[in-house]
């Protein structure tokens, strides 16, 4: 008897122990908005330089060795100021030998105008005959004409040795120096950059398929790294009709106005190019962006579950993105905890009743961003 009970009571155990467990659905609480279509404000922004509108880069116009350096990189300098200079022996000699030169044309054309003014009184007198008189006459002509290449070439050789000491022909500050005491450089080698003070632009670079659309915008807004809660009205001055061979994007110039302060040359700057949407767009934060398969996707929430649905980005505004297409306005999108769902995951849209009414028909309670 007593094994006949203990073997019922083995029996119920076990039928116990094999009867299954009901799974629960995993419900994962996520933030979501419905979102709407309004003609949103695009923002393109590029990084920059501040750079002079003038920028030369200087160099002697005669060859020869470097004797001095007079400024460094970062230097003010003014107008006229030495830069470098150029060891001018061998040009002071061009020189004597140019001023020796012209003193022997001029007492040359000084001996044949004192010789053809005798030969004129001969002539009156009739000593002489027409014939030797004209050959007087172009010796002192032959004579006036070497004295006034002499002083030619003496001028254009005094110059060459003034050329011996390059000086900045504007003022502005030192950019560049590309050489040094000891060097011997051939004319026209730039040995100083010189960025002229005043007017500065801020370069970037801008991809080409953004060219046509930003050479038009009438609103440019310039921003230094150094200040940056300072927005400066900027104006597009240039823009460059081939891409730079590097980066394959175009350059754009924008003018900063006089009125811009403490701005300073090679200081990083920021350009944003603002403009309206020419159609309605659906604006999302960037949390709801999701990549699938190299695609850029949303999570969709309908009936109470989440789907993914792929989408076109169509710019920047501010810190969200522009949706082009892909979505319709009255959906509900999650827009945070996106990593941790999956198609067909049931979700609770924080700040709303759980899965009831309005929620399970996808949609969110109007005038709120769960």
């Amino acid at each position: 008897m007593r094994q006949a009970v203990a073997l019922c009571l083995a029996v119920s155990v076990l039928a116990a122990c094999s009867k299954k467990v009901e799974k629960v659905e995993e419900i994962r609480p996520v933030r979501a908005m419905v979102i709407a279509a309004d003609n949103a404000e695009v923002v393109a922004e590029f990084p920059g330089e501040v750079r002079a509108r003038v920028e030369s880069r200087l160099g002697f116009r005669v060859g020869g060795k470097i004797v001095a350096r007079k400024v460094d990189v970062g230097t003010v300098v003014r107008r006229g100021q030495v830069l470098m200079q150029l060891d001018p022996q061998d040009l002071q000699l061009a020189q004597r030998q140019a001023d020796a030169a012209m003193k022997s044309a001029l007492s040359n054309r000084d001996l044949a105008a004192a010789e053809l003014k005798r030969y004129q009184e001969l002539r009156d007198k009739n000593f002489v005959s027409q014939a030797t008189l004209d050959s007087k006459q172009t010796a002192y002509q032959s004579a006036l004409s070497g004295y006034d290449q002499a002083v030619a070439s003496l001028r254009n050789q005094s110059n060459q040795t003034g050329y011996a000491v390059l000086t900045a022909d504007v003022d502005g500050v030192v950019t560049a120096v590309d050489a040094e005491a000891g060097q011997v450089v051939a004319a026209g080698t730039p040995v100083v950059s010189v960025a002229q003070a005043g007017d500065k632009d801020v370069v970037i670079g801008v991809p080409e398929d953004k060219v046509d659309a930003l050479r038009r915008s009438a609103d440019v807004r310039v921003r230094l790294w150094a200040n940056p809660k300072d927005v400066i009205a900027g104006k597009i001055r240039e823009v460059s009709p081939i891409a730079d061979a590097a980066t394959r994007t175009y350059t754009f110039k924008v003018a900063l106005p006089d009125s811009a302060k403490d701005v300073r040359l090679g200081m990083t700057a920021y350009v944003a190019f603002a403009g309206k949407t020419s159609g309605d767009m659906i604006r999302l934060p960037l949390t709801a962006l999701y990549p699938v398969n190299g695609k850029t996707s949303v999570w969709v929430v309908e009936n109470g579950a989440v789907k993914i649905v792929p989408v076109q980005l169509g710019g920047q505004s501010g810190n969200d993105v522009l949706i082009a297409n892909g979505l319709a306005a009255g959906q509900t999108v999650v827009t945070a905890g996106v990593n941790l769902l999956k198609p067909g995951q049931k979700v609770k849209i924080l700040g709303t009743e759980p899965l009831t009414g309005d929620v399970q028909d996808g949609k969110a309670p109007q005038g709120k961003n769960p």
